[in-house]
């Protein structure tokens, strides 16, 4: 693609430098400096750790034929094209759109926003469209997949141009429908500022990522740019789809331009309902009304979170114009999410359970969701991450210590702070409500001392990691998965090793 064709989506905001010459046949986008192929286009993109500016001569030196940039001091070689923009990171997207061809445009795009539930409410979606006949592309935090291809994850959200780049291999793989988790970082930054998003569901918001945010405020509006983006005159049939019975869910009504749809329990007027539902340890009964009907519905997930999730899913899946009764007869063979109340089960005579819960909300849906299932006695094993909202430690140890039978506080992803540290500060919480809690900072040494106090009727669960197959110690990750640790210490405990 021309250079010129790739700057006139920018506007007039741009400074252009050295553009007078002939114009750049422009073989790809890059960001990233050491990533860079002879021809390409380098936007420099300024980052929480590392300024991409500070990059271009290496990308020039890769052969990069022109410069995006914020910062007006740039210096590039005479003739060398460098342009001006008041944020990269949302020229970016602008010009990954325009380079990729807009796929999401001939494709629907249906993002879902929250603290928690997005990973399985996506998954849930994908599910229920693709056992309709459409074949669905997923972006999201455990896997991307385009078609039959299932494509590692690095972050919930991708940088705009991974993101376009996944769309046009999901066009290519013959998908309809793009289903994908936004992530507030990615609305904040501008990553998903170009995408044409059909349809919006918003799950809850509770307390994270405030170190980043600043205040649950920016927070709350950084995930509210989701429904802004909804263009009713973009093409047909956009909407919006609000848990109704989160507190934040009128501030998304209210930047709602699409038509609504509501899920939640107790209020009248609700489109879809929950009445009442019922727990086991194979699945989750519940009813519900919608249009004056009422409708037994019968999911393999387990908790009352994952009813929520489910309703979200289902109410996509309604204004997509699949039928009720269809929706409901697939949803008895919808697949368990990876790491979200995953059962571990190896013969033992108690339960265990791996779940990514990694905020306050998160950790005391799960556990209340396994209080419901009346276990003799509840074994947490739970951290917190380093690096990340401090204010959310002491809050996770008063759930825990009030919710749970025994606690034990362990290691999460640490990084950078010293995982004794993060401990005290989760324990300062905790001494408020018990004094039934143990301190282990190794993970798999706090797993085995659960498992092993572990007896009939018990439930173990494991919060924090859910899916995730590492461990961010410093700056590296080592290998580390709850699920296969939990897995070989049942073993050996019932001499299967």
């Amino acid at each position: 693609m021309l250079l010129s064709e790739l700057l006139g989506v920018l506007g007039t905001e741009i400074t252009a430098r050295d553009c007078s010459g002939p114009d750049r046949d422009i073989a790809g986008l890059a960001y990233d400096s050491r990533k860079v192929q002879p021809g390409e286009l380098f936007v420099a993109i300024p980052g929480n750790q590392v300024d991409g500016h500070a990059y271009i001569p290496q990308a020039i030196e890769r052969g990069a034929v022109a410069v995006v940039c914020e910062h007006d001091d740039v210096e590039v070689p005479e003739g060398l094209p460098s342009i001006r923009v008041p944020s990269s990171r949302r020229a970016l997207a602008r010009l990954s759109a325009e380079f990729y061809g807009h796929p999401d445009r001939r494709l629907r795009l249906i993002g879902v926003t929250g603290t928690n539930g997005k990973t399985t409410t996506t998954l849930l979606i994908k599910w229920l469209l693709e056992q309709a006949g459409h074949k669905t592309g997923l972006v999201g935090t455990v896997c991307n997949m385009a078609g039959d291809r299932i494509l590692p994850a690095t972050h919930t959200t991708p940088e705009s141009l991974e993101l376009f780049r996944l769309f046009r291999m999901m066009e290519e793989q013959q998908c309809e429908y793009i289903v994908m988790e936004v992530s507030s970082h990615a609305l904040s930054q501008g990553r998903v500022s170009a995408c044409n998003f059909c349809g919006a569901v918003f799950t809850n918001l509770t307390q994270d990522h405030l170190d980043y945010h600043g205040s649950f405020e920016n927070y709350l509006m950084s995930k509210v740019k989701l429904f802004q983006m909804l263009d009713t005159e973009a093409g047909p049939n956009r909407y919006g789809v609000i848990n109704v019975n989160d507190k934040s869910s009128s501030v998304f009504a209210q930047h709602c331009a699409a038509p609504l749809w509501s899920y939640g329990s107790d209020e009248e007027g609700i489109q879809l309902r929950l009445l009442h539902y019922n727990p086991s340890m194979d699945g989750t009964g519940f009813v519900m009304t919608y249009r004056g009907q009422m409708y037994p519905v019968r999911i393999p997930l387990l908790g009352k979170f994952n009813v929520y999730n489910t309703l979200g899913a289902m109410a996509v899946a309604l204004a997509e114009g699949i039928a009720m009764e269809r929706i409901i007869e697939v949803l008895k063979t919808a697949p368990q999410v990876p790491g979200r109340f995953e059962l571990i089960d190896e013969g033992q005579d108690f339960n265990v359970v791996v779940d990514y819960a990694h905020t306050p909300d998160g950790l005391k849906n799960v556990l209340g969701s396994a209080q419901k299932l009346r276990p003799r006695r509840l074994i947490t094993v739970f951290g917190c991450g380093g690096n990340r909202d401090k204010g959310k430690r002491p809050i996770m140890g008063r759930i825990a210590g009030s919710l749970s039978d025994v606690a034990i506080i362990t290691s999460d992803n640490p990084r950078f702070e010293a995982p004794l540290d993060i401990i005290d500060q989760v324990e300062r919480g905790i001494k408020e409500v018990c004094n039934n809690y143990l301190v282990e900072e190794d993970r798999a040494k706090a797993i085995r001392l659960a498992l092993n106090m572990a007896e009939a009727g018990d439930m173990v669960v494991l919060a924090g990691k859910g899916h995730e197959d590492y461990q961010i110690i410093g700056d590296t990750k080592h290998h580390f998965d709850d699920r296969e640790i939990a897995r070989q210490i049942l073993r050996e405990k019932l001499g299967k090793a």
